[in-house]
C-alpha cells in the first residue's frame, strides 16, 4: 500500500544555556512512496534537526506544526511506535554497539517491527544475500554493531538494515559522508534497490551532488536558516555544486 509522509508547518526548538532556541522555521514537506527528496544546504542549516525531529529524538522540541504518516500523528508516537509504523533513519554517525552482534542486532529489530521472530534457515540466506549485493563480508555479521567499522562499513550496515527492515519511508542523514568512490556507489545501488522493490519514500540529507549522480532525486529542496527557501529537480543539485549556496544563504537573511 502506498504511503505518504506530511510535514506541516514544523517548528522546532533545542535548549541552550541561554533558553530555548528555534531551529526549524515552519517546514512544509510531502514525501510520497517512490519519490526521493534531496534536501541540501550548508552547514548549521537544520537539516540533521529536521531528521531527528522526524525520528523522535529527544533533544528536539517540537513547538508546533505536524508530522503524520499515512493519516497517523508520528509526533505521538514512541521512538519504537515510529519505526513499526514505517519510518527508518539512517544516521550521520551510527553508534557503536558494543557486545551486541549485527547478526543478533538484525535479528531483534526484524522480531520487534513484525511482532514474531522471522523463520531462521530465511531469514539467514536473506541476510547473506543482502550482504552479498553491498560486498559486505559474511564475517561481519558476527563483529559488534559499528565497533572498529570504517565510515564506509557503517553505511553499508544502515543500508543492510534498510533493505531487510523495508520501511516505508526513509530518511538519510548524509549518507554519502566519509564515502570513497566504491562505497558511495555500492551504498547508492542499495538505496535504489529499496526503493525499486519496496517503492521507498526518501528523504536524503546530502551537502553534495555526488551522491545524486547515483541516487536520482524527483525534488530538490534548498534547506538554509531552519527552513526551504526554493525547489526544483535535479538541475538545481548541479546549480549548487557549481555555484554554492551564498545566494540563497543571502535570499534567507533578506527575508529573515
Amino acid at each position: 500500500m502506498p504511503s505518504i509522509l506530511t510535514i506541516d508547518d514544523l517548528h522546532v526548538s533545542v535548549e541552550t544555556e541561554t533558553g530555548p532556541k528555534e531551529i526549524l522555521k515552519g517546514v512544509d514537506l510531502v514525501i510520497r512512496s517512490g519519490e526521493t527528496h534531496a534536501v541540501m544546504g550548508p552547514n548549521g542549516s537544520g537539516k540533521s534537526t529536521l531528521a531527528y525531529s522526524i525520528a523522535g529524538h529527544p533533544r528536539y522540541t517540537v513547538t508546533s506544526g505536524s508530522v503524520t504518516l499515512d493519516g497517523q500523528d508520528v509526533l505521538a508516537m514512541s521512538v519504537d511506535e515510529r519505526a513499526r509504523a514505517g519510518l527508518f533513519l539512517a544516521m550521520q554517525y551510527p553508534v557503536e554497539v558494543p557486545g551486541v552482534s549485527v547478526s543478533n542486532f538484525l535479528r531483534a529489530s526484524k522480531t520487534a517491527l513484525d511482532g514474531q521472530a522471522p523463520r531462521l534457515r530465511t531469514w539467514v540466506k536473506d541476510v547473506r544475500a543482502a550482504m552479498g549485493r553491498l560486498s559486505m563480508d559474511p564475517a561481519f555479521a558476527e563483529r559488534d554493531v559499528n565497533s572498529g567499522f570504517s565510515g564506509g562499513e557503517k553505511k553499508r550496515l544502515e543500508i543492510l538494515q534498510l533493505e531487510l527492515l523495508r520501511p516505508r519511508i526513509a530518511i538519510l542523514d548524509e549518507t554519502d559522508s566519509g564515502l570513497d568512490i566504491d562505497a558511495l556507489r555500492v551504498v547508492s545501488e542499495g538505496v535504489n534497490r529499496a526503493a525499486a522493490e519496496n517503492g521507498l519514500g526518501t528523504l536524503l540529507i546530502t551537502h553534495y551532488s555526488r551522491i545524486l549522480r547515483y541516487i536520482r532525486p524527483d525534488q530538490v529542496h534548498v534547506f538554509v536558516a531552519g527552513r526551504f527557501i526554493e525547489h526544483g529537480g535535479a538541475e538545481l543539485a548541479d546549480e549548487l555544486e557549481a555555484n554554492g549556496y551564498d545566494r540563497f544563504v543571502a535570499a534567507a537573511a533578506a527575508g529573515a
